[in-house]
């Protein structure tokens, strides 16, 4: 097993549940094509929406988040699974296309959004680089957070079961 650090999150501002989550419009990029869409516009359409912020795309974290929701079955006609990460838009379409993806991904290179959501992570030893913290995020059709998982300490997977009884009540 690998050795590594644990790194303790400092304290966030994060939404809660209950909480209005921040809008935002990105480029929502699938295997096909990308086009800027608001998060508000994708919940009015989905109902409900399973933002997952997670890291970097080719990491092993990421493949193994996304390997793990997909097996889960996650996502149906009521709730939308949208993942946001970093990586420009030709990127996250290479990603999804290699992984089988079936859900798409909001790029946010600046890492706007994440900051918006006060969970921002800054890379160690790469100075201006960051990526959003590890953090779940279920919003019904008027934004309001219904769920929250965020990381307390990288690395931090979510707790699946738990984001698994939050759809089945959503």
């Amino acid at each position: 097993m690998a050795d590594f650090e644990l790194i303790e999150f400092p304290p966030s501002n994060h939404p809660v549940e209950g909480d209005p989550v921040p809008d935002f419009t990105r480029p929502l990029v699938t295997e096909e094509y990308w086009e800027d869409i608001s998060l508000s516009a994708l919940a009015e359409n989905a109902g409900s929406i399973l933002l997952v912020f997670y890291p970097l795309n080719w990491g092993g974290k990421s493949l193994y988040w996304w390997t793990e929701i997909q097996n889960r079955e996650w996502g149906n006609a009521d709730v939308a699974v949208v993942g946001v990460g970093i990586s420009q838009p030709f990127d996250h379409q290479r990603f999804i296309e290699a992984r089988g993806l079936e859900y798409p991904l909001y790029s946010d290179p600046g890492n706007g959004v994440a900051e918006r959501y006060d969970i921002v992570h800054d890379l160690d030893g790469m100075a201006g680089i960051a990526e959003p913290r590890p953090a779940v995020f279920l919003i019904d059709a008027d934004l309001t957070a219904q769920y929250v998982w965020v990381a307390d300490e990288w690395p931090e997977s979510p707790p699946y079961d738990e984001v698994e009884s939050a759809l089945a009540r959503s």
